[in-house]
């Protein structure tokens, strides 16, 4: 069986970052704290709207990530800084956005038959619902890729970007609102990308759909999904179950913030417990775990696909680098944290501790989560022998990114500080053969 790919990835928010010659100090830290990937929002040149999402020109470069005094070209300064990030051990992944254009985009004129019109002669605005409220951007034209009198057209379009974004560098696609895009069109496009390049990896933006939905659309060959563990309150039973019907078509990625949600450190009021407990569960749930430029430092301006400035880098009395690194560190050694494996919540007398078994589908791994829900006041854990969760008989092995104990007693009673997890390994027996 191969072996799970490791997928520690740190969003380098283009707007924030600055302009290309200006990231390789962002992509030193995040090699320091142990990513692997890096995700970079669109680079391409927007609409008179100024929005990532907005593209108008996808063969252009956004000119605010453009050094203008540079000798080297708009093309010439991005293959630089993704060169910069492969020779550091980082592969690149960039969003895919074949679901819109900006409306002032010239395809509009020289291609009308690729979108999607209302009544009036009115192109139509992609939209979704939130909290029951119907949100139109306004400033995106909705391809019809289900209806349009020329698929095959739009199809090719589709490809050349992809050959076009892959030939800078990028070994990944984030592709954005993949469930607003046919599955068949999904299928063949990453087919026939992967027949050129096989390497590439293509992660399904998923979010804000049912999991039924989130399924589908993951059948389409996706190597990744994203899921919404960001959102789970540590009680309800929905983040379970929409695991179990993901898990089989395509591993996930977590996380505890993105570029679309408020900045959890502004969320929890500066909560430090609680951005590492988000941190740390993000990482060990999932198969893979995005974090976003800034959270390291605590930051709490929220990233704006418009707005937001290189000027907008907060200054802060925060550091978690060194626990970020020590938690992918243990998502790197440990091959269960890299894939779905089997998972289970186990039942805890107290309702405010988080007992969390997974057993690995590639190796003879087990691993307990013992995780306090409460990021503001102690709770007591007791169990007469740890060994009753787990299935294997070797010992158990403390892996926690703080204060973790050099054996394990029994019984194991243990007061765990705000927001605390204690990460435990062990290894069942190798399966005799036949």
């Amino acid at each position: 069986m191969k072996q799970p790919e490791k997928m520690i990835i740190y969003n380098l928010f283009p707007l924030l970052a600055g302009k290309f010659t200006e990231w390789e100090k962002h992509l030193v830290r995040a090699s320091e704290m142990g990513f692997n990937w890096i995700f970079v929002n669109p680079i391409q040149r927007p609409g008179t709207s100024n929005s990532l999402y907005s593209i108008a020109d996808h063969y252009d470069f956004n000119p605010r990530l453009v050094e203008r005094k540079s000798k080297k070209s708009p093309k010439e300064q991005a293959q630089e800084m993704i060169g910069a990030a492969e020779k550091m051990g980082l592969k690149m992944m960039v969003d895919l956005v074949i679901n819109h254009c900006s409306v002032d985009s010239d395809l509009l004129r020289s291609h009308p038959e690729w979108f999607l019109w209302e009544s009036k002669g009115r192109v139509a605005h992609p939209f979704c619902d939130e909290n029951g409220k119907k949100v139109v951007w306004k400033d995106l034209a909705k391809f019809d890729h289900r209806n349009t009198k020329d698929k095959e057209g739009l199809f090719q379009f589709c490809l050349n970007l992809v050959k076009f974004l892959a030939e800078l560098g990028f070994k990944g696609f984030r592709c954005d609102a993949a469930y607003q895009t046919p599955q068949s069109l999904w299928k063949r496009l990453i087919h026939e990308t992967k027949e050129m390049y096989p390497d590439v990896l293509f992660f399904g933006e998923t979010l804000g759909c049912p999991a039924d939905q989130t399924r589908r659309t993951a059948r389409a060959g996706f190597d990744y999904i994203f899921n919404s563990s960001k959102w789970w309150d540590f009680y309800s039973y929905w983040l379970m179950a929409q695991y179990v019907l993901t898990r089989d078509i395509a591993p996930s990625v977590g996380f505890p913030e993105s570029h679309d949600t408020v900045r959890l450190c502004d969320e929890l009021n500066g909560d430090i417990e609680g951005l590492k407990q988000r941190y740390l569960f993000a990482a060990l749930f999932s198969a893979g775990v995005m974090m976003p430029i800034g959270f390291e430092f605590g930051f709490r301006k929220r990233l704006h696909v418009v707005k937001t400035r290189p000027e907008d880098w907060e200054e802060t009395d925060v550091d978690l680098t060194s626990f970020i690194t020590r938690v992918n560190k243990i998502k790197t050694e440990h091959t269960i944290f890299q894939e779905e494996a089997l998972t289970e919540i186990l039942y805890e007398t107290n309702p405010n501790v988080l007992l969390m078994w997974k057993a690995s589908i590639h190796t003879q791994e087990e691993a307990l989560l013992i995780l306090n829900k409460d990021i503001h006041d102690e709770q007591h854990f007791h169990a007469e022998s740890l060994k009753e969760f787990v299935q294997a008989g070797a010992p158990l092995v403390d892996v926690s990114p703080e204060s973790p104990m050099d054996y394990i007693p029994t019984p194991f009673s243990y007061d765990l500080q705000p927001g605390q997890g204690i990460v435990l390994i062990t290894s069942r027996d190798s399966a005799l053969e036949d």
